[in-house]
């Protein structure tokens, strides 16, 4: 095997624990390049149904658009499946390697696709399948850094684990200035022409950087210590030894899902539903974003202070309980101020719940499966509960006429996570 050096460290060792600050950037671009270039399909939803999949009303071709967009959730498991246990095999740099092209495949795909007018069903189908190879990659991309970040310092490892979900956050800070630059900045023409295709390929260019950072990167020490004692655990072993472990983890990830991908419906939401102006339902997730990006890291360290589980027990009652009534007073008092405050709101219960929810998970699982594990329930939940969130909740507000559908898929996930959380902590877990 060849070995090159780096600030004194051997590709094959661990890193020192100087460099973990390094070692955080490096996960967090890659991280916020996968999931960027995610959001953007979400975001540019109605522009992508028109250019893409034309029908016979704007409603239908939206929901095409949003099947789409789920449809790429269906190779997510098959994705942690396969780059989770290569993780656990290989190491977790070969595998965000790995996930980082084939997402730049896919979103390459994407930014040269020729629309319906231009190639007719050809277009259609080179988005599809683009999108199946971005969430084969987005479902090993997950356990791969979140294990990563969580080995880097086990008495941090609420704040190394959180900037996972903070860099997500960069991930809604990008694509919502995104939004509003297209939107304000562009003409509708302009936009349908050929504005559309500008994030995508901003994408591709932050990818090589992404690639160049991650290659530079060296193995956690507890990962480290396991492959050289030859403890890993094959994908089998994984799914028979960590069953309970892998449907707790799956329960606590709903809450995160359903309101990640609820988030990408709502500049649809503020203009269909609330008809305010499309820049005014970016400006709103611009602002969850920075919360997200700047509240996560402090709840993470915080829960390596007082425990996991307190503020993710508040975060989510909170939700379950507020978000209808929330949503109810945004739908008779409709302003641009009151659409903001609700998701700030939103935005700091959720980093309440996310901070912390990492290092829980990767806490559940040994390292030697640590990999397989977080991939694997995180992509099952996201799969089921979150993919089609957009898809499901345009459906309920169009067959109910009620706008209070996203509050109410909200707060069922809210639940059933909340009931996950009490269950860990009477098992003594954490």
């Amino acid at each position: 095997m060849a070995v090159t050096q780096q600030d004194g460290a051997s590709a094959g060792q661990p890193a020192p624990r100087k460099n973990n600050a390094k070692m955080i950037f490096a996960i967090s671009i890659g991280n916020a390049l996968e999931w960027f270039d995610l959001a953007v399909y979400g975001f540019l939803a109605a522009t992508i149904a028109k250019l893409f999949f034309p029908a016979v009303n704007e409603f239908y071709s939206l929901m095409l658009t949003f099947a789409t967009f789920g449809v790429a959730f269906v190779m997510r498991p098959l994705g942690a499946v396969v780059l989770g246990a290569y993780a656990d095999r290989v190491g977790r740099k070969k595998a965000l390697s790995l996930s980082i092209w084939m997402m730049m495949l896919g979103t390459f795909a994407i930014a040269v696709a020729p629309t319906f007018t231009q190639a007719g069903v050809l277009g259609s189908i080179m988005v599809v399948l683009a999108r199946l190879a971005q969430g084969f990659s987005a479902g090993g991309e997950f356990g791969s850094a979140t294990a990563f970040l969580a080995e880097l310092n086990p008495k941090k490892r609420g704040f190394y684990a959180s900037w996972q979900f903070a860099s997500q956050g960069l991930v809604t800070l990008l694509a919502s200035a995104f939004g509003v630059y297209l939107n304000s900045g562009l003409t509708p023409e302009q936009l349908e022409s050929w504005g559309w295709r500008l994030p995508f390929f901003f994408g591709l260019l932050i990818g090589p950087v992404a690639i160049y950072i991650r290659r530079q990167m060296h193995e956690s020490e507890e990962f480290a210590a396991v492959a050289k004692q030859g403890d890993t655990s094959s994908l089998g072993q994984t799914v028979v030894a960590e069953r309970q472990k892998l449907l707790l983890s799956f329960g606590l990830v709903i809450l995160l899902t359903v309101t990640s991908y609820t988030l990408l419906f709502l500049p649809s939401y503020a203009v269909r539903q609330l008809h305010l102006e499309p820049v005014y339902g970016f400006t709103g997730t611009l602002l969850m974003g920075c919360i997200q990006l700047l509240m996560t890291p402090i709840f993470g360290a915080l829960s390596d202070r007082i425990g996991r589980t307190p503020t993710m027990l508040a975060a989510s009652l909170i939700i379950a309980v507020g978000i209808i009534p929330g949503f109810a007073y945004l739908d008779s008092h409709v302003s641009v101020l009151a659409f903001h405050i609700l998701l700030g709101a939103l935005a700091l219960a959720l980093t309440g719940y996310s901070g912390p929810l990492a290092a829980l998970m990767s806490e559940l699982f040994p390292t030697r499966s640590r990999g397989a594990g977080l991939s694997m329930s995180y992509s099952f939940a996201v799969t089921i509960f979150g993919g089609f969130a957009p898809f499901i909740i345009a459906w309920m507000i169009n067959a109910t006429g009620s706008n209070l559908a996203p509050a109410i898929y909200l707060a069922f996930g809210s639940a059933l996570s909340f009931i996950t959380v009490i269950y860990i902590r009477r098992l003594g877990l954490r």
